[in-house]
């Protein structure tokens, strides 16, 4: 009965009782006030059984998916869409952590991420859903996490305090002094300044808006930081009393707990309640009759050519999110159009340079609840608008008449099948993304998940003919509700809207009452007050150090050599999958060289050979393996931060019968990449400056502490010139470079030298049957590479320690700021303790200081033990100046702090979250490999953490971070708004395109 139902016996023997065969209905004994009619499926491909429910008193919506995996999930989400930009969803997910009738304590949500092994905790806002999930694989580390966020979603203190502090206010520069100004802050109001500020999210966002008038999605739920500013205390109190009911809830939870036990604990939170009404909020689009043209304008970037910054797509109203056959089927066709060299879009767009990359809202989407399809490019010229328009509309013409090469049909299937196969680490939370926005929007998430039942009606469907075509003419070709939009720069946008915020400033300063005055000084003053007040937290539930695991998980490995070549190998269960990672060392380069490093690992999977275009390459790589992958990696030494390992890994994964093919395509990207292929070169580059440049607003405050620390180890030195801001300088300059001949000889010279026999080491991960095929196959591909590659005359490559302010004027509202110190290596006594002192700053001390009172999105202090560096950093930050103070009175902080034992506690806590989080299997084993640190070092750094005392932290907060501030050893970067006259006004170096100017 068990396979037939697709019931494990675990579920069996807690008692569920069948009634029915098929179309399953199942009831058990009520659990408290859980009473409830279930459902179930047993999805063989992806090895695990969907139980779905729904409470009877309320009408609550329930996933379960059992299946063997101990990183369990838990998720609790509710329909939320809106009808207006002010981003009340957004702010109440915010605020709905910040306390509760159970745990009445400021932000218990960031407290509890140190009183957790979880190995995940969020809370997202989508177009029209909120959701809450956390991971953990200790159970009653889910038990305590569960209660806090169910009592934080249904009981939440929702103060108005707490709501001026995440959401928006009106307070004093300096809230205790009346006489400075009036201001805007506010957690989310900063994070949606820096949101837009992001180009790629702003068109997504106003293409969007335009897409879909009418409904829901004409709204920004986020919020638009010109309407936040109108959002009250009150319409966030009514929106939750709305939408933060049960029958409007769902709930998930994943893995190999009782699903009784999930019934208990949901039930009796549910006690009491009776269905509600859901709020109505339209999300249906009303199809055009004809299509439309839609213009907009975003800020000027000074780090991509000025003549190639318009954005523009083509967007089609496709199918009803309900139809998951439909939704399937256009998934597929999106691949097929788009992804890889080998996609018609991909040859006439970007492989003809008419732009960098595509759109960032290109694709497939069906996070609405009427699907669409996208198709755009960024990188253009304004005067290519309409060549790039007429393309589109011909390739599509083009596919409609040839249809697609049954190969890449084939391809798409066999990536599909790997996609089931591959284990990762956080399957439950990719099934949760996976499902959730269909689920919101009336799918049964169950009918997403059955992925073989929708390839096999594929494969009939393609059998009988006709089946993309006849999509193509519906939703692409026939479709009047057909959006064109464009996006073009501005020179005065970032002026603009300054002016408009100064503006909306003057009129709610204007507008204030005597009385609404006196509140405002008062709010300051009582929310400073509440933030520095001590809070008593014994009523939040806590794991304690006896919860750590006292030994680390071992990991079995067999070390061999293959023709004077040392593998590792990872013999486990990889369901019929094996992964290979292979490290060529690098010889000694001069830096001008080594910044040619990231274009010539991309380049071995974009130029192709000479015998074969890289569309051909591309066909091969998706239809016998997961994908191959080339870049740089560096690695400092476990013992000494100033010596380094710096080389080009490779990756890959097939399936166990593509094992040989997998090694034949490796080996001829390696001796057969045609570097002289000028124009596809050419592709590579803009599309790489392109895409560098984007990702800086997203993850400004990488960049910072990587620019910061470069001038500290040699280690961020070449980090910083193969991947930060000096690599952002330099792609943009390759890409404004009209003659490339002088690169091609770069990559010669490159190719010349690496990727030999002497210099490599392999990692293999498989199942016991793949291990002979494993063998065969890499001796031949080790023998077919160079002994040896030629010498480079490189010059001095000397590195000695410089103290360096460096800052980064960029078209932001907000700002990212990083300061880092030199620490000690992984093995070093003292890491562990530096690591402690990290998380005891940032959870006391920081995230109070740069989050809560100066309204940056996030804040801390963290210790990289692999890397050896102390950083400071702050994320979309409109006060930066004010958290470089705070960077420096943190380090008073901590020697007038008096820890707690159960502080100290749970900073261990947090950190054995990352240290013990579960591992995908192809990552298994991969730290000794990549950096040298083996079961015993692991095992030496796990005791020194569980050891570290009061006094080792005031000790090392001394040694390491006092003295060398105080002596002024200590580099930082900011990257932002702040203008070139405070800059240089504070002794910082103006940087333009990654390059200080000398003083």
């Amino acid at each position: 009965m068990s396979t037939q139902l697709g019931l494990s016996s675990r579920i069996l023997r807690k008692g569920v009782r069948n009634y029915t065969a098929k179309g399953t209905k199942l009831f058990w004994p009520p659990v408290r006030s859980c009473k409830a009619i279930k459902f179930n499926r047993h999805i063989p491909e992806l090895e695990l059984t969907a139980i779905t429910l729904q409470h009877e008193a309320t009408g609550a919506q329930h996933l379960h998916i059992d299946r063997e995996d101990a990183n369990n999930v838990f998720a609790v989400g509710f329909h939320t869409p809106v009808s207006n930009d002010t981003g009340v969803p957004h702010i109440l997910e915010h605020t709905t952590l910040c306390g509760s009738e159970k745990y009445p304590v400021r932000d218990p949500f960031f407290k509890m991420l140190n009183r957790s092994l979880a190995t995940f905790m969020n809370a997202f806002t989508a177009s029209d859903y909120t959701i809450y999930p956390f991971a953990t694989t200790n159970p009653v580390d889910y038990s305590n996490l569960r209660d806090v966020y169910m009592d934080a979603a249904f009981h939440p203190k929702l103060e108005k305090l707490d709501f001026k502090q995440e959401g928006w206010r009106l307070e004093h520069e300096v809230p205790t002094d009346v006489n400075t100004p009036i201001q805007f802050k506010g957690v989310v109001y900063n994070e949606m300044k820096g949101q837009t500020s992001d180009a790629n999210y702003l068109y997504y966002c106003r293409m969007q808006q335009a897409m879909f008038p009418g409904t829901t999605y004409e709204n920004v739920s986020g919020g638009d930081p010109k309407f936040i500013t109108d959002l009250t205390h009150q319409q966030l109190l009514d929106f939750h009393k709305k939408h933060y009911h049960p029958s409007n809830a769902r709930f998930y939870t994943y893995g190999n707990f009782p699903l009784e036990e999930h019934l208990a604990a949901i039930g009796e939170r549910l006690k009491g309640y009776q269905k509600s009404e859901v709020p109505f909020v339209n999300k249906v689009a009303i199809p055009w009759t004809g299509p439309k043209h839609v213009e907009t304008t975003c800020a000027l970037d000074p780090m991509s050519p000025a003549d190639r910054q318009t954005k523009l797509s083509l967007s089609y109203l496709t199918n009803e999110s309900t139809d998951t056959f439909e939704t399937f089927s256009m998934r597929l066709l999106s691949y097929l159009l788009l992804d890889g060299h080998a996609s018609p879009m991909y040859k006439a767009l970007i492989d003809t340079n008419l732009g960098s990359e595509f759109s960032s809202n290109t694709g497939y989407d069906n996070s609405t609840c009427t699907s669409s399809m996208s198709i755009g490019l960024q990188g253009v010229k304004d005067s290519d608008v309409e060549k790039v328009q007429s393309t589109i509309k011909s390739v599509i013409e083009k596919v409609k008449q040839e249809g697609f090469d049954p190969k890449r049909i084939e391809a798409a299937i066999h990536q599909m099948e790997l996609g089931q196969k591959h284990k990762t680490a956080d399957f439950g939370l990719t099934i949760m993304h996976g499902v959730t926005s269909g689920w919101f929007n009336g799918v049964d998430p169950v009918d997403l998940l059955e992925i073989n039942k929708n390839l096999d009606r594929l494969k009939s469907e393609l059998a009988n003919g006709n089946f993309f075509e006849s999509r193509i003419d519906k939703y692409l070709l026939d479709n009047p509700h057909t959006l064109s939009f464009i996006m073009r720069p501005d020179e005065k946008y970032t002026a603009d809207l300054i002016a408009e915020e100064q503006g909306r400033l003057s009129e709610k300063v204007k507008a204030l009452s005597e009385q609404d005055k006196v509140e405002i000084a008062q709010d300051g003053k009582d929310l400073l007050a509440s933030q520095d007040r001590q809070e008593d937290l014994s009523c939040l539930p806590s794991l304690q150090l006896s919860d750590i695991a006292l030994k680390a998980k071992h990991t079995v490995l067999e070390h061999t050599g293959l023709c004077n070549t040392p593998v590792q190998w990872r013999t486990t269960a990889t369901n019929g999958i094996t992964y290979f990672r292979a490290i060529s060392t690098l010889p000694t380069l001069p830096d001008d060289l080594k910044m040619y490093l990231p274009l010539f690992c991309d380049s071995l999977l974009s130029l192709g050979t000479r015998q074969q275009s890289m569309a051909e390459i591309d066909d091969e790589i998706r239809l016998y393996t997961g994908g191959l992958r080339a870049s740089t990696t560096l690695s400092t030494n476990h013992s000494d931060i100033d010596h380094i390992e710096e080389g080009i890994a490779l990756v890959g994964n097939c399936l166990d019968r593509n094992i040989d093919k997998m090694y034949t395509i490796l080996a001829k990207l390696i001796h057969e990449t045609n570097f002289d292929d000028v124009e596809k070169l050419k592709t590579l580059i803009n599309g790489n400056a392109s895409s560098m440049v984007n990702s800086i607003a997203d993850s400004g405050h990488i960049f910072a502490r990587t620019f910061a620390g470069s001038s500290l180890t040699p280690g961020m030195h070449n980090a910083e010139l193969m991947g930060g801001m000096t690599q952002v300088n330099f792609m943009s300059r390759l890409a404004a470079q009209q003659d490339i001949s002088n690169v091609v000889e770069k990559l010669k010279q490159i190719a010349s030298a690496v990727l030999t026999q002497s210099s490599l080491r392999i990692a293999i991960t498989s199942g016991e049957d793949a291990v002979e095929s494993n063998t065969k196959a890499l001796v031949k591909f080790i023998e077919g590479l160079p002994t040896e590659g030629k010498t480079i005359s490189t010059g001095s490559n000397s590195f000695a320690p410089e103290y360096k302010k460096s800052f980064f004027p960029l078209p932001f509202q907000v700002n990212f700021s990083a300061q880092v110190i030199r620490g000690v290596p992984y093995t070093h006594a003292d890491g562990a303790s530096l690591q402690v002192l990290s998380s005891l700053m940032t959870n006391h001390y920081l995230h109070r200081e740069i989050r809560e009172k100066n309204g940056a999105y996030g804040g801390g202090a963290r210790y990289a033990g692999l890397n050896g560096l102390f950083s400071f950093y702050s994320y979309r930050d409109p006060r930066t100046l004010e958290t470089l103070d705070t960077y420096s009175q943190s380090v008073d902080w901590v020697k007038k702090r008096s820890f707690t034992d159960q502080e100290i506690t749970e900073s261990k806590l947090s950190i054995f979250q990352g240290v013990d989080s579960p591992q995908s299997v192809s990552e298994e084993g991969m730290l000794q490999f990549v950096n040298g640190v083996s079961d015993e070092m692991r095992q030496l750094r796990r005791g020194a953490l569980l050891k570290v005392t009061q006094d080792d932290i005031k000790r090392v907060a001394q040694q390491y971070l006092e003295q060398p501030v105080k002596e002024g050893k200590y580099s930082t970067a900011l990257l932002g708004e702040a203008t070139d006259r405070i800059a240089a006004e504070n002794g910082w170096h103006i940087n333009q395109w990654g390059e200080a100017v000398k003083e």
